[in-house]
């Protein structure tokens, strides 16, 4: 079963996912919360897997609660995150993946994708779809670039697996990575996931904020 929590201050948002999600058979909500004070402290108790996140609440918005659920030490129970927003790809969504949210739906989104979006999440996967990376890189690439991740962590990866991170920052595919490099799509999987081991990523979502932190791709290039 796939631990879930809701954190919205609309009681009415929290209880129509709630009922949504504790009709699918793999699914199980364990908790919600109004703000992301509270948020925090659940997590902590309810140990889910997956947390739904809005952004602006009251007490603790969704970015500094985000980045309080996710800074647990290393080997703990880290959920993974997925934002709630009425925007698309407003400023707060890209604060909120670099404070280390494994991508973003808008509330608006159909009942079948906020269920797939669940699974995706808790599979390991990234929210990002690969046309939504690219529009993501288009305007997380136009911003300032911050430089609070380390550079150096590149040298752990081989020629290849850079190379496919850097194609997985420019919002290619496994299937267009496997074409691009004319190698099998399964080994495209397995360089992905010894990349995100070796740079302690979580997911797509955060390699891709990590190339662009750390200058190994930039906007043109």
């Amino acid at each position: 079963m796939i631990r879930v929590m809701i954190v919205d201050d609309q009681a009415m948002v929290r209880q129509g996912f709630a009922a949504l999600l504790a009709a699918q058979p793999d699914l199980v909500v364990v908790g919600d919360a109004p703000d992301g004070a509270q948020a925090v402290t659940m997590a902590r108790e309810h140990a889910p897997d997956v947390v739904l996140m809005d952004i602006r609440m009251p007490v603790l918005d969704g970015i500094e609660a985000t980045r309080r659920i996710l800074a647990t030490a290393p080997g703990t129970h880290r959920p993974k995150v997925v934002i709630l927003t009425t925007f698309d790809l407003d400023d707060y969504v890209f604060e909120a993946l670099r404070a280390g949210a494994s991508g973003f739906l808008l509330k608006d989104a159909p009942a079948a994708e906020l269920v797939n979006a669940v699974r995706v999440v808790a599979a390991g996967d990234g929210l990002l779809a690969p046309s939504v990376t690219r529009r993501l890189i288009e305007q997380f690439a136009a911003r300032p670039k911050h430089t609070g991740q380390e550079p150096g962590r590149l040298a752990a990866l081989t020629p290849r697996e850079t190379e496919v991170l850097r194609l997985v920052a420019r919002g290619r595919s496994n299937a267009e990575i496997a074409e691009d490099l004319v190698v099998a799509e399964q080994t495209v999987k397995t360089h992905v996931s010894r990349v995100l081991t070796k740079l302690d990523l979580r997911d797509r979502a955060q390699a891709v904020v990590f190339a662009y932190e750390t200058g190994l791709v930039s906007a043109g290039a």
